[in-house]
């Protein structure tokens, strides 16, 4: 999650203050890890608590303290003022007021802007390490040729310190504030304005097309249905939506731009040409103006592609791919007052550990960095000639060290503008001896299994051993790898695997009020030693405790013996787990009620119950220790609790509700892939990522699992190339001077192989001083994933009300923006540019999404999960959850396929979320990124039946078929190969289900027919009307 999590404000090495708890935690000293030396000093400052706004809105989320500059004192508000976010000035106190804009407004945000104060915090600064020669190259996962020139360093590098004693905000998780030298914006007072009114009865629509429907109208009477959820009506939907006569498009400057010639000392020069590029005339189609009440079918045939930055070709070419590195805006305002005019938000989306196909290496004993600001060398920056380079984020003229003039790939001299640091904006390099503060610890992995009557009747337990059995000689790491084992219950279990035993030994720690280690060089030992005893303790816990009838547990203590395990290395623990803790510390109770509907007033227990697993994941994270959970249960378990020890350790969490071995095998296959790919994905451990931007730009609230440290500073004890992050920027300084802008990410972390590595993306990307390129820049799929984030943290700070009311009002403002300040001509309807077109249909997502849905029972711990996968998941695996994607496959043919090792995938197009797009006479298929449903129409062909279900008649379909045969049909090997294909696309495995219009599943089927009118949320037709009356208002 952020680092305010879910009303948290996080500090280094000193205090913090989380929740409902305000009491100084004490952490353990981080410095007993590595990062970038010299040894960093901690400078801590503590500021007294600011008291709460009074008002409906008095407990808005307080986000992390990543503020780049000092801020005043909050100030009261009054109740009836809208509750948005401002930034307080840099240079005057904050007026009376200021963080809201007009009285009775729903909540909204602002993007950019310093945050306002927190409490509670701590800041440290960082020092860089000194620069030392350099070495080889290698390119890829193979071992290329190693090229040695060991010279001469051409000196230390000076000191550096970043931001030493800053005061670190936490600002409001959803509001942003401008500083007070731009006026944050307003729209004028409406009653709710970002509240949706109950779906009305007048509203007359564009005359209806011949859209077949078979549905009957609905009742006027808000609440009241006549139809099941889930359909269509085409009194509110008409078929076709025209384009408007006469419809203006966006004037369009010819293009103007200079041909980009390179410098003559290669590729890494900015050219002043950049200024000369007019976006408009690069993307033409990005400004067309649409009418969404009449154009419909806006959804592109295949994926959503990200919009291309407008930069020179040569340097496009070497961007930072958009699967890494990501900005919600691809042309950034040149000012904080143009940004918020825009009302846009500003913000990067990361996927830093991503698996890479080719990953260019470079093994150097001295990484060429900015003396400055330390900004790692990159294809961005500018040679002023052959001895000197201009850093593109701080401008600083460096020197280039000797060494650094041989290329090792093409063993030339005098060209270092084309090494391949400078040429790729994705680089590993194989850290000396200068970014370790200790030696690389071996990997070690401790695993905590819930063995309570509860848990061994759900099966888990078979699985989770059987598994590890299989995949124990593909856990990544070396012959250092260490391995260990705690059980738990009532009590504690340890496991003796000590060299020599003839069995393991079990030791029952019954104390739990005052854990211990009872033979700490035992219990986690070298897996390639213990290997034997640790494949008989697998075999035999199942068993062990099959006959128990212990209900109670007690994760705490456990949790707190692991730490102590883990301790002196650091590492990873696995926590598996099925019902809420019961005994010990960390004990909890039920707080869900049963079949709670979420009501307009708001959904409770969203936040924590107890700090106390907040404080253990915040001990872990001093000590190099991720925790990650594996929640597999029927019962309520308190996740909103029990997800903060990896949220803040930098872990993740694996939620399987209803889990049951023989009663839910889907959810075993599922359960069993996920660990498979758990226990071999690559791993780093002892990482810390430090996010860099160009001079006049500041981050101010991060969202994602880990552990801030400093302001620009990520403590992660784990990465996994399955965790995405997000930032939100502001612009504090003019970049009136600047034709484009950096962003540099820096993830140093050791491999499992005891390697210490930094991985380095650098993202560049133009400046533009008008609205019409700031929205032709923009980017809807990053705008929409970082708001999720933003909601979700506003959901547990403010309520779940006040979320959906900011989500609405993001689209509100960014349309109202467009249609008061770029549209020269008005015309009737809903106009959108091209780029957005679908910003309304994702944020009715959003609105329909497990996480902020209202009117529907929805478990509180589904809910929770929803809202973690927000927080957690990279983009691409986002979109999906929050937009399913729905194809037609009964006709699936090899036209326009994809062929991939010597497969053929065929490629249908991509449906709108509708009823009116299902028919009885066909099959469709719905990816939502965790499930695939295979929808059959009563009337599907009974050859599509045969060839690709294996069963003669559609009454012959299982109520729980969740495979597909394999069949020697063309049919069927094109549909497995479709479903293979979308698998093959995400880490974890999603479950197929097949279902028929009987099935109990349907309904969970069409809850993701966004488009349609459900019984507590509008159609996207009815919510495109609401935008309308809102925008012309």
């Amino acid at each position: 999650m952020s680092s305010s999590g879910f009303a948290s404000q996080n500090g280094a090495g000193g205090t913090y203050a989380n929740g409902p708890s305000s009491n100084p935690v004490a952490l353990y000293p981080s410095n007993q890890g590595y990062m970038a030396p010299p040894q960093p000093t901690y400078l801590n400052s503590t500021l007294a608590k600011a008291p709460t706004p009074p008002g409906p809105n008095s407990n808005r989320l307080q986000p992390s303290p990543v503020g780049m500059s000092q801020h005043s004192p909050q100030q009261p508000a009054s109740p009836n003022h809208r509750p948005v976010l401002t930034a307080a000035s840099q240079s005057s106190p904050t007026p009376p007021n200021s963080y809201y804009q007009h009285p009775q407004q729903p909540p909204s945000w602002h993007y950019g802007g310093a945050p306002p104060p927190a409490a509670n915090h701590v800041s440290s600064a960082l020092g860089p390490p000194p620069q030392q020669p350099s070495a080889t190259y290698s390119s890829g996962a193979s071992t290329p040729p190693v090229f040695q020139n060991n010279m001469q360093p051409v000196g230390p590098a000076p000191p550096y310190s970043s931001l030493s004693s800053v005061a670190m905000p936490a600002p409001p998780a959803l509001n942003f504030v401008a500083p007070q030298t731009h006026p944050p914006y307003g729209i004028p007072p409406t009653a709710m304005r970002g509240t949706p009114p109950p779906p009305a009865t007048g509203v007359q629509p564009p005359p209806p097309h011949a859209y077949h429907n078979d549905a009957g109208p609905y009742s006027s009477q808000p609440g009241q249905m006549n139809r099941p959820m889930g359909t269509a009506y085409p009194s509110l939907q008409p078929t076709a939506y025209q384009s408007m006569p006469g419809m203006q498009k966006s004037p369009h400057i010819q293009p103007t731009a200079q041909l980009y010639q390179q410098p003559s000392v290669g590729m890494a020069q900015l050219s002043p040409s950049l200024a000369a590029l007019n976006l408009q005339s690069e993307t033409p189609e990005a400004l067309r103006v649409v009418n969404l009440l009449q154009e419909r079918n806006l959804l592109p045939p295949g994926m959503v592609t990200a919009p291309t930055p407008c930069l020179p070709q040569d340097l496009q070419k070497i961007n930072c791919s958009p699967e890494v590195f990501r900005c919600t805006l691809t042309s950034i305002p040149q000012t904080q007052a143009l940004l918020n005019k825009a009302k846009l938000p500003l913000g990067l989306l990361l996927h830093p550990f991503k698996d890479l196909s080719q990953l260019p290496v470079v093994t150097s004993s001295n990484i060429v960095r900015c003396r400055s600001c330390r900004t790692y060398i990159n294809p961005f920056v500018s040679f002023m000639d052959q001895r000197k380079w201009k850093c593109n984020l701080c401008y600083r003229v460096n020197d280039v060290p000797e060494e650094f003039m041989y290329n090792p790939v093409s063993r030339s001299y005098g060209t270092p503008h084309k090494r391949p640091e400078v040429q790729n904006a994705t680089i590993e390099f194989i850290a000396p001896s200068e970014y370790m503060l200790r030696p690389p610890q071996p990997a070690a992995y401790l695993f905590l299994l819930d063995v309570s009557h509860n848990a061994v009747e759900t099966g888990y337990l078979d699985v989770v051993c059987q598994t590890l059995l299989e995949n124990l000689d593909v856990l990544p790491g070396d012959a250092r790898t260490k391995i260990g084992f705690i059980t738990f219950d009532s009590t504690v279990h340890f496991y003796n695997l000590q060299e020599g035993l003839s069995q393991p030994q079990m030791l029952i720690v019954s104390d739990i009020e005052d854990v211990f280690i009872p033979t700490p060089d035992s219990l986690s030992v070298n897996l390639k030693e213990g290997k034997e005893l640790v494949q008989d303790l697998l075999k035999s816990l199942p068993q062990m405790f099959s006959k128990t009838m212990e209900t109670q547990s007690a994760l705490g203590p456990a949790l707190q013996a692991a730490f102590k395990l883990l301790s002196p290395t650091g590492g990873r623990m696995s926590v598996f787990q099925t019902q809420l803790p019961t005994v010990g510390a960390g004990a909890l109770k039920p707080r869900e009620e049963s079949g709670q509907k979420a009501s307009a007033k708001d959904v409770l227990h969203l936040a924590p119950a107890t700090d106390f697993y907040k404080k253990l994941a915040l001990d872990c994270s001093g000590q190099h220790i991720a925790v990650d959970l594996f929640l597999l249960s029927a019962q309520y378990c308190d996740l909103s609790s029990l997800g903060c020890m990896s949220r803040y350790s930098a872990g993740s969490v694996h939620y399987y509700p209803s889990y049951h071995k023989l009663h839910n095998p889907s959810q075993t296959e599922c359960f069993q892939k996920d660990l498979k790919r758990y226990l071999t994905r690559k791993i780093g451990f002892e990482a810390v990522m430090r996010i860099r931007c160009t001079k006049g730009l500041s981050i101010h609230t991060f969202h994602g699992n880990f552990f801030v440290r400093s302001t620009d500073l990520l403590s992660l004890p784990n990465v996994n190339p399955d965790a995405g992050f997000a930032v939100q920027m502001s612009i504090d300084e003019n970049l009136l001077d600047m034709q484009a802008v950096s962003f540099q990410a820096a993830l140093l972390y050791t491999s499992s192989k005891g390697e210490r590595r930094i991985r380095v993306h650098t993202l560049c990307l133009p400046v533009v001083n008008s609205l019409s390129d700031i929205f032709a820049g923009a980017d809807v799929q990053a705008i929409t994933c970082l708001l999720a984030s933003m909601a979700v943290d506003r959901s547990v700070s403010a309520s779940l009300s006040d979320a959906r009311d900011a989500l609405t009002n993001a689209a509100i403002d960014s349309l109202t923006s467009y249609r008061t300040s770029v549209l020269t001509i008005q015309q009737p309807g809903l106009l959108i540019p091209v780029c957005l077109r679908l910003f309304p249909l994702y944020i009715l997502a959003l609105l329909k999404h497990k996480a902020f849905r209202t009117g529907t029972s929805a478990r509180l711990d589904e809910r929770v999960f929803a809202m973690c996968q927000l927080k957690y998941q990279p983009l691409a695996y986002l979109m999906l959850m929050i937009h399913p994607a729905l194809y037609r496959v009964d006709d699936l043919t090899d036209e326009g396929a994809l062929n991939i090792d010597e497969r053929t995938i065929p490629q249908p197009r991509t449906l709108q979320l509708s009823v009116e797009k299902l028919s009885r006479d066909a099959a469709f298929l719905m990816d939502n990124g965790t499930v695939i449903y295979l929808w059959i129409g009563r009337n599907c062909s009974p050859a599509f039946i045969t060839q690709v279900l294996g069963v003669q008649s559609y009454a012959a379909i299982p109520q729980n078929m969740t495979q597909l045969p394999e069949l020697d049909t063309a049919e069927s090997s094109r549909t497995r190969a479709f479903i293979d294909w979308l698998r093959e696309r995400r880490p974890f495995y999603p479950t197929l289900h097949i279902i028929r219009d009987e099935s109990q599943l349907k309904a969970d089927f069409m809850q993701n027919m966004i488009e349609d009118r459900t019984e507590s949320a509008l159609s996207y037709y009815e919510f495109l009307l609401h935008l309308q009356q809102q925008v012309s208002k």
